[in-house]
């Protein structure tokens, strides 16, 4: 099924009643697949999970990739003329170049992992509002974002893998997770693109300043993307619904990637279920953010970089999962004594 259409930001609220579930019936014949293959029952851990996971949400027991779809979503924010970031604006605009030219390591991730990258940039030459002074975009600016990230999903793919691009983002990620998960800001700031200790204490005091300007929605998570968020987490929320609709899973990237899609979880936590985080990002606030959506990371490799690299290189262990759900024999195709 396509994405259901809507006008107002106020009916994601309702949205997740109106799309598919996990498939039980195709997640327990992987299940019983994977426990007669030539193997000790979970001896392959986590990788026996995902391949269940997949199953689940492609609605066939013995599921496969024959097109990853990588979707890379650039923005620039008006949050930045507080100076929160160390590199100018222009940066977003020359990396989307660099991607474009195969340039950057999210090519690279992507060629070696099978998945065929497609970067969205977002109106970069007007960035969004600076939030300490006023949302950082109208509702028409923010369901427009969506509907941009919903329609860049291919509903023939298997499965989505989504990142980021935007000067800036590193701040609006801890902005919209203290937002909607609260705590300390302190405990959701972190260096981004190398801000040094001055730079994420002034970090904090913006993201301080904008929560204190835009009290009145918390509690609100549609409206707390719109007041604080850009037009690449409004894009990625698109594209995460979109897959949802077409019964495609995706796996997030990193701190900025997941705390765009987390908006969705603290609107309805059944949103997210058909999503995997590719990995925990060395950014301190991945890790709280990853406990308060109960997401376990695929991999830990301290990277920090975002564009959808993590993900990229999660593409890799999901289809060994498959490759081992799909091709392993079982006992009694191989003549193997069961226990």
């Amino acid at each position: 099924m396509s994405l259901p259409s809507f006008d107002t930001l106020d009916a994601l609220t309702t949205l997740a009643d109106r799309l598919p579930e996990a498939d039980s019936h195709a997640a327990e014949a992987a299940r019983a697949r994977q426990n007669a293959l030539t193997k000790p029952p979970g001896s392959l851990g986590r990788l026996e999970q995902i391949a269940e996971f997949m199953a689940a949400w492609r609605g066939t027991a013995r599921p496969e990739i024959w097109r990853a779809q990588a979707l890379v979503f650039a923005g620039n924010h008006g949050i930045c003329a507080q100076g929160v970031n160390p590199y100018p604006q222009e940066v977003t605009a020359q990396m989307v170049a660099n991607f474009e030219a195969g340039g950057a390591a999210i090519n690279q991730l992507c060629r070696a992992n099978g998945a065929d990258l497609s970067v969205i940039a977002l109106e970069l030459g007007r960035p969004t509002g600076d939030f300490t002074e006023g949302p950082a975009m109208s509702e028409a600016d923010c369901l427009d974002a969506l509907w941009q990230g919903a329609s860049a999903v291919d509903e023939g793919a298997d499965i989505v893998i989504l990142g980021e691009m935007g000067i800036g983002n590193s701040t609006i990620a801890a902005a919209l997770a203290a937002a909607c998960f609260g705590g300390p800001v302190a405990e959701w700031v972190g260096p981004g693109t190398g801000s040094d200790k001055a730079g994420i204490l002034h970090k904090v005091e913006v993201i301080e300043r904008g929560l204190k300007r835009h009290g009145g929605v918390m509690g609100n998570a549609p409206a707390i993307l719109a007041a604080l968020g850009g037009r690449e987490q409004a894009a990625i929320c698109g594209a995460v619904l979109a897959a949802r609709a077409a019964r495609i899973p995706v796996i997030l990237d990193g701190f900025i990637c997941t705390a765009a899609a987390a908006v969705l979880y603290a609107t309805d936590k059944r949103l997210l279920d058909h999503c995997l985080v590719g990995h925990v990002s060395a950014e301190p606030g991945h890790r709280k953010l990853l406990a308060a959506i109960h997401k376990r990371p695929v991999l830990e490799f301290d990277m920090r970089l975002g564009e959808g690299s993590g993900a990229a290189l999660a593409l890799g262990i999901v289809r060994s999962a498959l490759a081992c759900h799909n091709g392993m024999a079982t006992f009694g195709e191989a003549g193997v004594s069961e226990a």
